[in-house]
């Protein structure tokens, strides 16, 4: 054995100590790497290209609230996990075990009530990293709970949306959530409440149909992915190309969907003003 062969497993050794694994992340569009912590200080936007990379829910609310301090974390009452006992390759339990233990949460979702400015707000945010952000009776159940909440306190109701759509392994019971859902956000624009929708990527699916698209002013982040049915799932079944920006949170836009688009850096101050104008 000659002295490289003794010094590389010394070398790797030091090096997979020093160097932690997530120091840098590769951005979705533009693929370059950037040091982590940069794009956790940046909002995750990319520091070089703009692009507004998929937020960890909690991450969310700290950023929209300016700081851990200035919110509280509500809980909605906990429901039975698996409904209709559901199984495929795996146990829909099995899933939920492993989902939670890797996202450190419950469900797919988040509730802060705090203060924006001088105004009080409960917000909810989804992520997309928990099964997708699917909505299943869970997150049904948390967005009638921070409904109550507006209309008990008579607070504005922010809703930020990222989800792949109803969660299949609850079957009948994820699609039942669309009706509910849009019953809660009717109870608090019946109230005279701004309800305040914010589409982030992607909000596609039964929570596009439903919630998502009911703001009294919805709101969306650059470049988000916002529809229903996948593109080339309408593609085929009307047989004509489709636009590239097709789908596109500035598509919705510009074909009246959506409100505004909104930079994540300046998504707080809109929505402050947005409530001042309202209130």
């Amino acid at each position: 054995m000659n002295w490289l062969t003794s010094w590389i497993p010394k070398i790797r050794s030091e090096r997979s100590e020093s160097v932690p694994d997530d120091l840098w992340h590769k951005c979705n569009k533009c693929e370059e790497m950037i040091f982590r912590s940069h794009m956790v200080d940046n909002m995750w936007v990319c520091t070089i290209c703009d692009h507004h990379e998929r937020m960890r829910a909690h991450h969310r609310l700290v950023s929209f609230f300016g700081s851990e301090s200035n919110f509280k974390t509500e809980i909605p009452p906990r429901l039975q996990d698996d409904p209709i006992n559901f199984s495929d390759t795996v146990s829909y339990k099995s899933r939920l075990k492993k989902a939670r233990a890797k996202c450190d949460m419950d469900d797919c979702f988040e509730i802060g009530v705090g203060k924006l400015e001088g105004n009080s707000v409960v917000a909810l945010a989804m992520d997309f990293a928990f099964i997708g952000g699917s909505m299943g009776r869970a997150l049904g159940n948390a967005i009638v709970h921070a409904a109550e909440i507006s209309i008990r306190n008579k607070i504005p109701l922010v809703l930020f949306s990222s989800s792949g759509g109803a969660r299949m392994q609850e079957g009948i019971f994820s699609l039942m959530q669309m009706a509910r859902t849009t019953i809660a956000v009717k109870k608090v624009k019946d109230a005279g409440i701004p309800y305040i929708s914010v589409l982030c990527d992607p909000t596609t699916g039964g929570v596009q149909a439903s919630f998502a698209m009911l703001g009294t002013v919805t709101l969306a982040e650059p470049g988000a992915l916002v529809g229903f049915a996948g593109k080339r799932v309408i593609q085929q079944t009307i047989g004509e190309e489709l636009p590239k920006d097709f789908q596109s949170s500035e598509f919705q836009f510009k074909n009246g969907f959506v409100d505004k688009i909104v930079h994540r850096s300046k998504i707080a101050l809109e929505i402050n003003r947005i409530i001042n104008i309202l209130k």
